[in-house]
């Protein structure tokens, strides 16, 4: 049997001693708090970016596509839909969806109250999933009858709450052009996304209504919204619609399209590289403090051992074999706490948020298998990498006077 690794064990094991037991388990503690709090802080931070990165996606696509133009307003100037362009792109294996798509500000009237908005048409086309996962109340558009579905509406719970409507009630809404058109609705179905540039903004309604109002002949569409497969690939599916556009037409992401919100996203990497550094700092700073105490209770031993012949790395692998106990039971323990924590949120949503702040009404938990195995390894290896150093004290303690003090 390995000598180092035979005494690493009866003093691991079988020790009496009370005060370094102590020491030890206050430092597997810490480890353990450390591995647990870095966990949850990256599976936090990678649920948030996954939820608002959904939300927004499941909205305004991944890319729109719309005419080359200075028109910065929110009603689209048109352009001839080119099918032979939607052909190409449904073809390309980057991508999953092609919906087109027109929006046209205008003003809501409804008990006496007003509401700016901004109508988003739509066709019978469109990928109604992410509005069904997030309706409030009702139902989406229907559009069996053309007729009625120009008289069908979906608005925000936001729009609603400040005009005091539900399903089913009627109103009215005026887009301001000359002359000016009013058309009445009926409200269909209430949706909440949580993110108040979208809610306080857009309602759901029939393209078709929008391409009248606005005189647009029957092939003409205000843009195009395209879905891809691998949010990762976007710039890469991009390039790839950007190769096959008319002249005439421009690509936007939305990362072009929301950079606020892109950006409040990358602040939150910042934020979980600091709680990392501080974490693996406090695990570090207890290692070294319990195993500098382990040494120098132990200076008698460390005295017999090198009058008996073993030399200093022999020695300093004896608590380097003890440190490699601590970590590992650390990192099971932190293992346990921050996934046991993680799984127990994302199963019960335990741990409310205030939706109008960070747009969602929950803590939000994604896993990555990946994340964790680094975080194991780094852990285990910055610790053991840094425990070389103390384990040198060893170096400094003579035979003759340590076996002299006990």
């Amino acid at each position: 049997m390995n000598f180092a690794y035979f005494v690493a064990n009866r003093i691991t094991f079988k020790s009496k001693r009370t005060f370094s037991k102590l020491i030890v388990r206050i430092a597997i503690v810490g480890i353990m708090l450390g591995l647990g709090v870095m966990i949850l802080s990256v599976a936090i931070v990678r649920g948030f970016k996954q939820e608002i990165r959904e939300k927004i996606r499941g909205f305004a696509g991944d890319i729109q596509v719309v005419k080359f133009d200075l028109n910065n307003s929110y009603e689209n100037s048109p352009f001839k839909a080119d099918s032979n362009f939607v052909k190409i792109a449904q073809h390309n294996q980057l991508i999953s969806k092609v919906m087109p798509f027109a929006t046209k500000p205008g003003i809501i009237k409804a008990n006496s109250e007003i509401e700016g908005v901004v109508l988003k048409g739509v066709d019978k086309n469109y990928d109604w999933s992410f509005f069904k996962k997030n309706l409030v109340a009702g139902k989406v558009l229907d559009f069996t009858d053309s007729a009625e579905a120009k008289k069908q509406i979906i608005i925000s719970q936001l729009t609603a709450n400040r005009l005091k409507l539900k399903v089913g009630d009627k109103i009215l809404m005026y887009f301001v052009q000359e002359p000016l058109r009013r058309r009445p609705f009926i409200v269909r179905g209430i949706y909440s996304t949580s993110i108040e540039d979208v809610d306080k903004t857009y309602v759901i309604g029939d393209m078709s209504l929008i391409s009248r109002l606005n005189n647009w002949n029957a092939d003409e569409v205000g843009g195009y919204e395209i879905k891809i497969n691998d949010f990762d690939k976007l710039t890469e599916a991009n390039d790839a619609v950007d190769n096959i556009l008319p002249g005439k037409l421009k690509s936007y992401t939305i990362v072009d399209n929301y950079p606020t919100i892109f950006a409040w996203m990358g602040l939150l990497d910042g934020n979980t590289s600091v709680v990392l550094i501080l974490m693996i700092i406090v695990a570090v700073i207890n290692m070294i403090s319990a195993l500098l105490i382990m040494i120098l209770e132990r200076t008698t031993m460390v005295g017999i051992l090198k009058a008996m012949g073993a030399s200093n790395w022999t020695i300093q692998k004896v608590f380097l074999y003890n440190a490699f106990y601590m970590i590992g039971l650390g990192l099971l323990l932190g293992n346990i706490f921050g996934i046991g924590l993680g799984y127990l949120q994302l199963q019960t949503h335990l741990l409310k948020l205030d939706a109008a702040s960070y747009y969602m009404n929950f803590i939000p938990i994604q896993f990555n298998w990946m994340d964790l195995i680094l975080l194991n390894a780094g852990t285990l290896a910055i610790c053991l990498l840094v425990m070389i150093g103390p384990s040198m004290l060893v170096t400094k303690i003579t035979p003759v006077k340590a076996i002299r003090f006990k």
